[in-house]
């Protein structure tokens, strides 16, 4: 946690905020910070600063909040719901880096049951993005959307996506090597881990999305995504 990321329902009044459970218990254990002591804190989908801790009744009092988060990646992320053991990790990663909108996605190859889940719920989600968010220092929220149905998704949804923006599909065979420091948004869309049937590539391509590849290597979800969205728009 390397930001104490402040929501609007601990606040008392505009300065002063109450620390929940875990920011309380990371603040002790981790920071080891004592009365009086500076955190530093940013308000959800807001501005960065400083703030004092009053360590008695485990509040802060704001300071300055001058700071702007980190520039989000111009990006829209479409993501084959991957297995339930990865989607936080993967949701953690995907928000540290900067992504600000991601499609979860049906696909051949992803097991119904996993929309079952309970990482799926509203809740799960946000605390997931919320420690990517602290993580990286960021304080603006991802949305996040699901789409069970793979056709209308391609068909109806993503047309809308793509205007003003590239399309680049990540598939292994028949593809260009991925692009380096892309200039211009994109839409990107990451399979599962058997990767996209032959008939989603077909769709994908008829809707304009160009294939693209990482080489010879076949890598798993959690690190393609890394690894691609560096790769379109490295840190500078």
């Amino acid at each position: 946690m390397n930001l104490i990321l402040l929501a609007p329902d601990q606040a008392l009044s505009d300065s002063h905020y109450q620390l929940n459970t875990r920011q309380q218990e990371h603040i002790a254990k981790v920071l080891k910070k004592a009365h009086d002591d500076t955190l530093r804190v940013g308000l959800l989908n807001g501005l960065i600063g400083d703030a004092v801790l009053d360590l008695e009744r485990w509040q802060v009092t704001l300071g300055q909040l001058t700071t702007q988060p980190p520039k989000a990646l111009p990006m829209e992320l479409i993501l084959a719901l991957p297995r339930p053991n990865m989607l936080k990790r993967t949701l953690m990663n995907i928000t540290a880096m900067g992504v600000k909108t991601v499609h979860l996605l049906h696909s051949a190859k992803v097991e119904k049951s996993y929309w079952q889940s309970p990482v799926l719920t509203d809740a799960s989600i946000h605390d997931y993005l919320i420690e990517g968010l602290e993580q990286a220092r960021d304080t603006v929220l991802p949305v996040v959307h699901q789409y069970t149905r793979f056709r209308p998704f391609v068909e109806d949804t993503l047309p809308d996506l793509l205007q003003g923006r590239v399309g680049l599909v990540a598939h292994p065979y028949q593809a260009e090597t991925c692009p380096v420091d892309l200039q211009e948004p994109c839409v990107l869309a990451i399979g599962p881990e058997g990767g996209w049937n032959e008939f989603e590539m077909e769709k994908w391509s008829d809707a304009g999305m160009q294939s693209v590849h990482l080489g010879e290597r076949i890598l798993k979800v959690e690190t393609a995504v890394p690894v691609l969205l560096s790769r379109l728009y490295p840190a500078k």
